[in-house]
Formats: structure tokens, sequence, C-alpha cells
């Protein structure tokens, strides 16, 4: 398809009034979402897969798109007014976000932190555009062999990334790895580690997996101490004044911080399993460095709450691009986007910008479209749904809980996925308290069957096995793979030793 045909198609789809309307929706659910504490992005879109299953693929996609980008955005609201990150990725928000808003500045705080991630999203996107399809155009001369190791190599940097120790880091991609090879064998048709269970014996599905460790882990840690459901605190008392554009000119006035943060964001976002908490550090880490004076950070400077918040947003462009170019998710909420496509029988990698440019250029175009919708509902809503906050966890628990045995039934129809649903959230709750990372669990299910189907295409391609060794690009992918692993364990020794 023509690229003006495929642009005029996707600007076709996306511009009716049921995808504007499910994408507003989207963004509000995002932005609330992020703002409750406890309450990730990942679980927001994991709620919003079913509710896309009758949706045509780029509806679907472009409202998920919408949540993603808001709870990129809603983050910022309880770490700015609490101190307390709404998501993960607002951790180094709240450095100086949370001073600010104390020292009588919230919608200065608020402001910056919106303005910010609007233009690290759009950052992204414009990258996104200009780099996933020439990327897609050389995935699609790359073989098994490449494919194995890249995701081997994707495996081993979201163990080392990810949590203290990259042994643990490793032990749970592992244990993902495992449970994506129980049921039936994909060519052979027999069971595997079935264990003689009825219950296992057509595998564990991944949507079941991504609900039971984000969602229902997380609910059990909160509701372990009976007093907190008791209590009913507001996220913000008074009013707030805003003066949005005259924040925006304070944003647009640091382009240096601004550009450097959104790249940063990108570039971890395009690392599979990295994600936005690691670009909102690595970003406010940068800007510190990069600053005169270095020692203003942490109280309540703006150029702290840009750097954190405009990398934060960047990753949802930046982690698009593996997914749409490889086929590889850049992170939890990638591979929730790429399970819409699959369900809509569309295939994720380097063909879909070649057989389904109409779909792949409304992705883009839906980046940008939630962008402003973000914006616009940030800057005239804030005030308001800022109250949703005041509702009890007695009241969202079991809500959000109804709302993902839902979400399990609703794959495959099956009340046994509700028994896996509970195992699973258990089992996650416990290695979360054991402090085991969650997110190469959930990467390796992910990656699993894509890992093995490729292995077994190599081999049944070739026996010959050192081909993964001697072709150029697997055996670059392979050695990096071990230097990711070795730096982060070099690194360990010497905190150990500094310690």
């Amino acid at each position: 398809m023509p690229m003006t045909t495929a642009l005029l198609s996707s600007l076709d789809q996306l511009f009716t009034l049921a995808t504007l309307l499910s994408m507003a929706i989207g963004v509000v659910a995002g932005v609330i979402a992020a703002a409750i504490p406890g309450f990730t992005v990942t679980m927001a879109i994991v709620l919003t897969l079913p509710v896309t299953f009758t949706m045509p693929a780029l509806q679907g996609v472009a409202t998920m798109l919408a949540v993603y980008v808001g709870g990129c955005t809603g983050g910022l609201i309880s770490a700015a007014l609490l101190g307390i990150p709404g998501t993960p990725s607002a951790v180094a928000t709240t450095f100086d976000a949370y001073p600010m808003a104390r020292r009588g500045e919230p919608g200065r705080a608020l402001g910056l932190g919106i303005w910010a991630s609007f233009f690290g999203a759009l950052i992204s996107a414009v990258i996104l555009i200009v780099a996933a399809p020439p990327l897609a155009m050389i995935a699609v001369k790359l073989g098994p062999w490449e494919y194995f190791s890249l995701i081997l190599f994707a495996v081993t940097v979201v163990a080392s990334l990810v949590g203290k120790s990259v042994l643990k880091g490793l032990m749970m991609s592992l244990l993902g790895l495992f449970i994506a090879t129980i049921g039936q064998d994909p060519m052979m048709g027999v069971p595997r580690f079935t264990f003689g269970l009825d219950l296992l014996a057509s595998g564990i599905p991944f949507l079941v997996v991504l609900i039971g460790i984000f969602a229902v882990s997380q609910l059990a840690g909160e509701v372990e101490n009976p007093d907190e459901l008791r209590q009913n605190k507001a996220l913000i008392q008074g009013r707030i004044r805003f003066e949005p554009f005259k924040v925006m000119r304070e944003v647009l006035s640091r382009p240096g911080n601004l550009i450097r943060s959104s790249l940063v964001g990108v570039v971890i976002g395009a690392v599979p399993g990295a994600g936005g908490s690691i670009a909102n550090l690595i970003a406010y880490d940068q800007a510190k460095r990069a600053s005169k004076t270095p020692e203003q950070f942490g109280t309540g400077i703006a150029d702290g709450v840009v750097a954190s918040e405009s990398g934060n947003s960047a990753t949802a462009g930046g982690g698009l691009i593996p997914m749409i170019a490889l086929g590889i998710p850049g992170s939890a909420v990638d591979a929730v986007l790429m399970a819409a496509l699959m369900v809509q029988g569309i295939s994720v990698g380097p063909r879909l910008i070649m057989d389904n440019a109409d779909l792949a250029y409304g992705i883009f175009l839906a980046m940008f479209l939630s962008a402003a919708m973000v914006l616009v509902f940030c800057l005239l809503s804030m005030r308001w749904f800022l109250r949703i906050t005041e509702i009890p966890k007695s009241i969202i628990v079991p809500v959000v809980l109804i709302c993902c045995a839902v979400g399990a039934l609703a794959m495959n129809n099956r009340v046994t996925d509700l028994y896996l649903l509970v195992g699973i959230g258990l089992v996650g709750y416990l290695l979360a308290k054991l402090d085991y990372p969650l997110a190469p669990l959930v990467l390796g299910v992910i990656l699993g069957p894509i890992a093995e189907t490729n292995l077994r295409r190599a081999l049944m391609t070739n026996e010959d096995w050192t081909l993964f060794l001697t072709r150029p690009i697997s055996l670059a992918l392979l050695i990096l793979a071990l230097l990711s692993v070795a730096f982060t364990v070099r690194r360990a020794l010497r905190q150990r030793r500094a310690s």
C-alpha cells in the first residue's frame, strides 16, 4: 500500500466519533489510574484490553495508547502533591515537584510536569515515525538465528536492569520462560510440564500472568494492613492556581534539558523491559550531571521536574519501536498492545508496516492525538478529577479485583483461568515480598514462545548450532547479552565493596 494511501486510510479510521470518544475515555482512565498510588498504568492497560476485543484493530490500539500516554502523565499528580509517586515511573518526579508544591507552588509543579510530559511524548512520537520503518526493513532480512539471539539479549537486559540482584532477575526470566512452555507443544501437540493436571492442559495464558502478577499481587499488598483500608485522605486540599502558558514558556526555555531527557526516555523505552521507571531516574540523573547548579536538585527546581517527566513520557514512543519493528515488546504495556493486535489476527513485527501500513501509520498518529488529548484534559480538569483519590481502598480494591476477574475470563471464557489468576497473584505477592523483580518473569512469558519458535525454525533449517556463533548479527547480539550480565555483576561487586 503506498504511503499516501495508507496515511489517508489511517486518518479516516482514526478520526471517527467512536474512536475519538473511546480515546477520550482512555485518557481519563489512564490519568486517574496513574494518579492513585499503588495502581499502575500496566493495571489500567490490562483492564482495558478485554474492552477492545469488539473494536476494530486501530480503535482498540488507539484506545489503549490513550490510556498509556495518560498514565505516563497522571503519575506526577500524587508525586507532586503528596510526595508519593502514583506510578513507579514517577519516582524521580517527587524529588523536585514535591518540594516545589510544599513551598506554595503546587500549580507550577503540576504544570511543569504536564507540559514536559506532552513535549516528551511528541518527541518520542517523531522518533518512532523516523526509526521504526527503516528498522523494520532491516528486521525483515533477519533469520531465526538472529531473532533467537535478540530475544536472549532482551531477557538478559531485563534481568540486569530490573531489581538489585542480577541473579534474581535471571532466575525470574528463566521462570517466565518455563511458564511459557507449560501446556501443549505448539508443533507436536503433546502436553508438556502439566504434571497430570487438567488445569494446566491448555497452558497458562499470558493475559492471566499479566493480570495476576501486576494487579492481583499489588492488590494483595494493599490490603495486608487493615488499618490503611479505613483511611480516607484527599490528595489535594484547597484551590490550585494554574498558569498554563507561563509554565509552557518555562519548559520551552530549557530545550537542552527537554530534548536530552526525551532522548534518554526513547532509548531506555526501546530496551525491552526497562520502561519508564528507569528512564525517569536516568533522565533526572543526566540533567543533574549537566546542570551548572547540581546542588539545587532536590530542593524544588524546574529542571528536575522537566527532566523526570519528559524522560518518563518519552518511553511510550520508544517502547513501540521494538514492538513495531521487531515484534518484541519494550515493556509490559507494549506486551498488552501486542496482545490486542494478536487477538485481532494481526501479526506484530517487521511485516506489520508492510502488510498493514494503514494500521502502523494509525498508531503513529494516535500517539500525537493521545498526547494532545492528555494535555487538554489535564489543563482543564485537574482540580476536579483529583477527587477520585478520596475513594477509600476498601471500595477500590474489590472493584478492581472484579475487573481483573472479568479480564481473565474474557480471553478464553474458562473458569479455570480464575484459579490460575489467584494462584499466580499470590505467587507474585510472595516473590515481591522476597524482593524478586516481577517484570523479568512477565517478559519471559511473553518472549518465551517467540524464542522457542525461532530456535526450532533455526534448527529445522540447519541442524548446525554453530550458526548462532558464525552469523555476524547473531554473534554480536550474544556478545551483547554476555556483556550486559558481566557489566551488571561488575557494578554490583563494586557497590558491595564500597559499602
